[in-house]
């Protein structure tokens, strides 16, 4: 997987890596790295209850493909139930928005991200675990909150507080 437009990048279903992130495991099938930055794709499986706060990204446009399950996506304008097939789309701008699986089952997400960048934070904040190994979140007391705030904002992110869209 070499950083090259002129080279063919395939990830096998064992590729990638996997990490937990806010309750889920995001696999990162494709890299900013192997794109020279044009875009990232990201396997999300959100499990019951799972899914991030709000937080918006002016500089990121960011759609997500629901494979599998449903999970309900917030704006400040609207609410969606996504379920398998459905298409969401979050316009560059810093829309604020988030989604959780209000369901209980499992759902698998592909997020693609324009440009690529979003997956360096999933880096950075995720812990690296095995493909099928969910892990409870980390308890967010202010400390960890202000090291995620940090970390969010170098990539790009505005965190909000979890209550924010009601």
């Amino acid at each position: 997987m070499a950083n090259s437009k002129n080279i063919l990048v395939a990830t096998s279903p064992d590729d990638g890596d996997n990490l937990s992130v806010a309750g889920g495991i995001y696999r990162i099938l494709v890299s900013g790295k192997q794109t020279n930055g044009g875009f990232a794709v990201i396997e999300m499986s959100v499990p019951a209850g799972g899914g991030p706060g709000p937080h918006a990204h002016a500089g990121f446009q960011e759609s997500f493909y629901v494979i599998e399950g449903e999970v309900e996506v917030k704006t400040e304008e609207t609410t969606f139930t996504a379920t398998k097939g459905a298409f969401v789309n979050i316009p560059l701008g810093g829309m604020v928005h988030c989604f959780k699986n209000r369901s209980n089952n499992l759902a698998k997400l592909l997020c693609t991200v324009v440009p690529a960048g979003l997956e360096e934070m999933f880096l950075e904040i995720g812990k690296p675990v095995k493909a099928g190994e969910f892990i409870a979140p980390q308890p967010m007391d202010e400390e960890t909150i202000k090291k995620f705030t940090a970390i969010a904002e170098r990539h790009g992110q505005k965190l909000y507080p979890p209550d924010y869209l009601g």
